[in-house]
Order: structure tokens, then C-alpha cells, then sequence
């Protein structure tokens, strides 16, 4: 019986003992952003722990906080409330100076400590700087956002340039590359790129185009059928150039349509129409850099179905076709191009005398076969199947994971929102592929190594896509980790309202597409700058729900709009070049009657569209304003090409 109540006695007392001590103060955790950015907001997290560094969850003190630190006009915002199971969330107004500081944790008798690199702010913004400087001087994408990635972890591994060279393999692209949703983009872009090659080389891009061309009898019919074609062949940007320009150009000859026109109408539908349409090779891209702009500000929406919100807030794009419409169904041109028009149709000169016509087609990434029948049916049936088992994948995905949350009563919006976009994606694209290979070879149109082939020549031509985008990652991580939005916020904030974020963004993205001519690398280096950028202006403003995401769809759609300007019409870019080299035109002709049109379509697209839009004007008012906007404008400058006064 003593024994039995000394071994109680032991027992209360050692467990009295370990009760008290799961609750004595051992110190702080602290976690500071580093490197921290010189006078820039920061948050910092600290956690009371006891120990053996357990979190205390009953912690309830206002401990000092000392060191290096500034805080802000009132004072430490939060430190006057308790911890919460033992964290406290704290936001001062930044060091005051660069180097290594030292921030001070003390409650009574304990004190805890940690380091923290500072570096000046402006450090955060050159990797992207020297990205767009190399892409102007060097044209040279990859090279360019290496070097911004390398600048980056140069500053993060504090000023190492050996060390940071190898951490751009080892950490951040390594990083980039085990990411599961990196991974399916990478896939279905490859996969989607393989289906295009094979419908191109089975002559079914030809055979679709075929079909529309059966109308073109008259000048304005020829034009009307080149324009129509481009939604026919909206898959890839490429494919939508060559097959057009190709099939066009006799048509056209015949039709008396300049070379300059048939250039413009074709270029105009090729990047506009790839990067606006829920399914083509440009897609895999556009949502994975959305995917990570999302990730930064800590959005959890499904990417895809951001992407698609965007689509009505693409004002160029979709201005750039109703423009291209306008001018063919009106008969009315203005600028140079009323000009060649008129040569054409009055002297039958479809190209100017002593014109450089860029014919060589040797550069082209996808050529049809002309061995084979073009069948309209073997390009329409793969992309019809992509588009019924993508909306399938997406319906599938998100029903499940809305019953598995208890969710019911959902419409649409709330499907597009939970749907695995990448899984129903990948499905999509595999579906497309084994239906055009069946088609293929159940058809004799090619045989089985001709048509792996062409499913492998259409996945090499994605492959520069891919390494743009494997590298765009590590530099929007790069970012990231050197607070880039947190500086351009700190030195905008008062400055610029978020309303007018996306004009800026479009002017920005459009400027350095023109210059470089790539419309990827300008995405890949500014998506991951503007949409923290417009989060946190918006937030500072307390931006309702509504207004936030309008700003948000306003920035992200004004860079895709804004890049596929510079895709359209700069003369170093890829489609513009294989514009005028499908349509057998002179390409400075091209870009010299391309380009008004282009600035015409921009300035409309941000007069009417992105400034009003973020304001809170729906897009589709925009366009229909914008729309009547072109008709007058194209009405008021522009002459009929066959009018009686017509200079012969």
C-alpha cells in the first residue's frame, strides 16, 4: 500500500513537472525574409517555443522587438495584439540600412536572435532588366533569361558568381523542373505540338482550308476566306501561317489582292487567334506563367480558369481580328496599304516593282505533305476531340473535387474553378494524338513511321517553346525570392493607381515584344512582376473582391495582349517573318503596311479597353465600343480601294 502510493506520489510529481515545462518560455523562432530589401516593407513571423523548440500554442505576451529595424508611422502593425497559438505576425517598415543586421526577440529573461542580410532594393530589379537588355541587344532569348536568373542568384548567394552560376542548374531549374504542374505543362505542350505535326503532314490543315477557299470568288471573298480560315486552324500559330499563306497566295494573285494584304490578313490571325482560344499550343505556356503570378500572391483559383476570364479583357488580340474583318468586308483601306491595294487591283501588280519577295520556305517548322489527299476530316476530327475530352476532363475533375468537399447546387464557374485543368488537359491532348495517328494510318495517308515521324518532328518544333518556359520559371522564382514587387510596390505606392496598372502593362509588354520580337520571353519576364505588382497596389487601396480580380485579369491579359503586339508586328519576329515568306511578300512591305493598323487596333484597345475595364466597365461593352471605334475610324481615314477616283 506505501508502495502503491509513493509510486502515485512520483508519478503527480513528475507529471507536474513536464506539464509546467510544456508551457515554459524557451525562446523565439524568428522568420525574416533574406536577403530583406533596404526600406522596404517586410513581415516578419515569430513563434514562441519552449526547449526542445516546440511551439507554445498558450503563449499570450507583447515581447520587445530590437535590432536594425524601422517600424512604421503606427508603429509595429499587430504587435499590440497576443500571440496566436503561439505566432505573431509582425509588419515594420523595413531596415534602414544594407549589410548584415540583426533582429532581437526579448521577453523578461529570454532573448532570441537572428541574422538577416540586407541588400539595397534596387539590387531586386536588375535580373529582369538585364533579361529584357540581352533579349534587345543579343536577340537572343535563352541567353537572355539565363543571364537574368544567374544576376539573381549572384545576389542571393551574397554576390558569389561562380556559386551562383551552378545554382541556376542545381537549385532553380532543378526546382522548375520537379514541379508536378510544370511537368503536365511541359507534357500537353509537347503532346498538342506532336498532334499539329501530324494533321499537318496527313494534309489535314491543307484539306480544312480547302474547304473555306471553295468561296473565294471576288476580291473581298478572298480576303473574308483568308481571315475566316485563321479559326479553322487556330491550334498553333505556326500551322495557321504556313497553311494559310501557301494556300492563299494563288488565290489571291488571281483576285488581284496585294501581297501586302494577304501578308497582313494572315499574320493577323495567327499569334491573335492562338492566344485567345481555349486549346492550342500556346495555352500549356500562358496558364503555367499564370500559374506562378497566382502562386505569389497566394491566389489559390484554378490557373486555367483565370486564363480563360482573361479572354474578353484581350483587347488587342480580339480588336487586331474585328479590325481585319472590317477592312476586308468593307473594301476600304488607308495608309500604305490602300496604296498597294490599288496598284494591285488597277495595274494587277500583287507585289511592287523591284520587291524582295521572301519565299525560301526552308526555315519553316511544319510543312504539309503533298504526296497525300488533304482531308478536311483529319484535321477536324483530332481537334474536335481534343476540345470534347478537355471540356470532359474538366467537367470529371471539377464535379469530383466539389462532391468530395460536400459542395452541391454548383454551376459552371464553380466546375471551371476546382477542375484539375492540367490533368483534363494532358487527357486532351493524348486523345488528339491517337486519333490523328489512327486517321493516319487507318487511312493509308501515311504510314506508321511516317507518322511517328510527324508526331515527333511536331513535338521537336515545341522544344524552344519549353526551354523559354523551363527558363521563365527560375526567373520568376528569382524574383520572388529577391522581393522584386515588393520594391516596384514601395516605389509606386501613392504614385500609380492600380486602374491604371494594365494600360501601363500592355504599353510595357507591347514595347519590348516590338523590340525583341519574341512574344514568350516578354510574358515569361513580366507576368511574375505585374500580378504581385497589382495585388498589392490594389490591396493598399482596399479594392473590393470585384474590383481586385478586374485589376488582376486587367494586368495578366494586358501582358498576354500586350506580347502578341509585338508578335504580330515586329520585323524580328518569327510569325511576322513567316508571314511574309508564306505569302511570297516583300517583308518590309509587309511590316511598312502591317503597322498602322496594328497602332490603330492598340491605341482603341487601351482607350476603350483596358482603361475602362479596370475602372469596372465589362469588357464586352469595351468591344463593342471598340469595335465601333475601328468602323469610324476605318470609315473617316480610309478610301474604297476600287473607287472611281482611285489614282490608276
Amino acid at each position: 500500500m506505501i508502495r502503491k502510493a509513493l509510486y502515485c506520489l512520483i508519478l503527480l510529481v513528475t507529471g507536474s513537472s513536464l506539464f509546467a515545462q510544456d508551457f515554459e518560455l524557451g525562446g523565439f523562432q524568428i522568420q525574416v525574409p533574406s536577403p530583406a530589401l533596404e526600406g522596404v516593407t517586410f513581415e516578419a513571423e515569430i513563434l514562441a517555443v519552449d526547449a526542445s523548440g516546440n511551439v507554445l500554442s498558450s503563449y499570450q505576451g507583447r515581447p520587445e522587438i530590437g535590432g536594425l529595424l524601422r517600424r512604421t508611422s503606427e508603429g509595429w502593425e499587430s504587435l499590440d495584439l497576443p500571440f496566436e497559438d503561439g505566432k505573431l505576425v509582425i509588419r515594420g517598415a523595413g531596415f534602414r540600412d544594407s549589410g548584415e543586421v540583426q533582429v532581437v526577440v526579448t521577453d523578461a529573461a529570454v532573448s532570441s536572435s537572428v541574422r538577416v542580410r540586407v541588400i539595397p532594393g534596387f539590387l531586386s530589379i536588375l535580373p529582369p532588366i538585364l533579361a529584357i537588355t540581352f533579349a534587345l541587344i543579343f536577340r537572343q532569348v535563352v541567353v537572355s533569361l539565363f543571364a537574368g536568373i544567374w544576376l539573381g542568384a549572384v545576389f542571393l548567394l551574397n554576390y558569389e558568381v561562380i556559386p551562383g552560376f551552378y545554382r541556376v542548374l542545381d537549385h532553380f531549374l532543378v526546382d522548375a523542373l520537379v514541379d508536378r504542374s510544370h511537368v503536365q505543362i511541359i507534357l500537353f505542350s509537347f503532346l498538342f505540338g506532336g498532334m499539329v505535326g501530324i494533321i499537318t503532314r496527313n494534309g489535314g490543315a491543307t484539306g480544312i482550308a480547302n474547304l473555306i477557299t471553295r468561296y473565294a470568288r471576288t476580291p473581298r471573298g478572298g480576303q473574308v476566306s483568308a481571315w475566316l480560315m485563321s479559326f479553322f486552324l487556330f491550334f498553333d500559330d505556326y500551322a495557321n501561317v504556313l497553311v494559310r499563306g501557301n494556300l492563299m497566295r494563288p488565290i489571291t494573285d488571281r483576285l488581284k489582292v496585294s501581297r501586302e494584304k494577304l501578308a497582313f490578313l494572315v499574320d493577323t490571325g495567327a499569334a491573335t487567334v492562338a492566344s485567345i482560344f481555349i486549346i492550342s499550343t500556346w495555352i500549356g505556356y500562358e496558364v503555367g506563367l499564370i500559374e506562378q503570378g497566382l502562386r505569389m500572391i497566394g491566389w489559390s483559383d484554378s490557373a486555367y480558369a483565370v486564363f480563360v476570364k482573361t479572354i474578353p479583357f484581350r483587347f488587342y488580340p480580339i480588336l487586331a481580328l474585328v479590325l481585319a474583318l472590317l477592312i476586308a468586308l468593307s473594301g476600304r483601306d488607308f495608309g500604305p496599304m490602300l496604296q498597294a491595294e490599288r496598284r494591285a487591283r488597277f495595274k494587277g501588280k500583287v507585289f511592287r516593282d523591284g520587291a524582295e519577295r521572301t519565299t525560301d520556305m526552308a526555315e519553316a517548322r511544319l510543312e504539309g505533305n503533298k504526296e497525300v489527299t488533304p482531308r478536311w476530316i483529319n484535321g477536324l476530327l483530332p481537334v474536335v476531340t481534343i476540345l470534347a475530352v478537355g471540356l470532359f476532363g474538366l467537367f470529371k475533375t471539377g464535379t469530383e473535387a466539389l462532391l468530395a468537399e460536400g459542395v452541391s447546387g454548383y454551376g459552371v464557374g464553380e466546375i471551371m474553378s476546382s477542375a484539375d485543368s492540367y490533368m483534363a488537359l494532358l487527357w486532351a491532348s493524348l486523345s488528339g494524338c491517337a486519333v490523328a495517328m489512327a486517321l493516319s494510318v487507318g487511312q493509308r495517308a501515311l504510314s506508321l513511321s511516317r507518322t511517328m515521324e510527324a508526331w515527333i518532328q511536331g513535338m521537336k518544333s515545341m522544344f524552344m517553346a519549353m526551354i523559354i518556359l523551363v527558363l521563365a520559371w527560375p526567373l520568376g522564382a528569382v524574383t520572388e525570392e529577391l522581393h522584386t514587387a515588393d520594391y516596384l510596390v514601395q516605389i509606386l505606392r501613392g504614385v500609380l493607381s492600380p486602374y491604371w496598372l494594365p494600360a501601363l502593362t500592355f504599353i510595357i509588354a507591347a514595347l519590348v515584344a516590338f523590340s525583341t520580337g519574341t512574344s514568350w520571353a516578354t510574358m515569361a519576364i513580366m507576368m511574375p512582376l505585374v500580378i504581385p505588382l497589382a495585388h498589392t497596389l490594389g490591396t493598399d487601396m482596399q479594392l473590393d473582391p470585384f474590383q481586385l480580380e478586374n485589376v488582376l485579369l486587367g494586368v495578366i491579359s494586358s501582358v498576354l495582349a500586350g506580347a502578341v503586339f509585338g508578335d504580330h508586328c515586329s520585323p524580328i519576329s518569327d510569325t511576322t517573318i513567316l508571314s511574309s515568306m508564306s505569302s511570297g511578300c516583300d517583308h518590309i512591305d509587309h511590316v511598312r503596311t502591317q503597322l498602322p493598323y496594328a497602332l490603330l487596333a492598340a491605341f482603341v484597345g487601351i482607350l476603350l479597353g483596358d482603361i475602362p475595364s479596370a475602372y469596372g466597365l465589362s469588357p464586352w461593352i469595351s468591344i463593342v465600343l471598340g469595335t465601333a471605334a475601328l468602323a469610324g475610324a476605318l470609315f473617316f481615314f480610309g478610301k474604297r480601294v476600287d473607287a472611281v477616283d482611285a489614282e490608276t
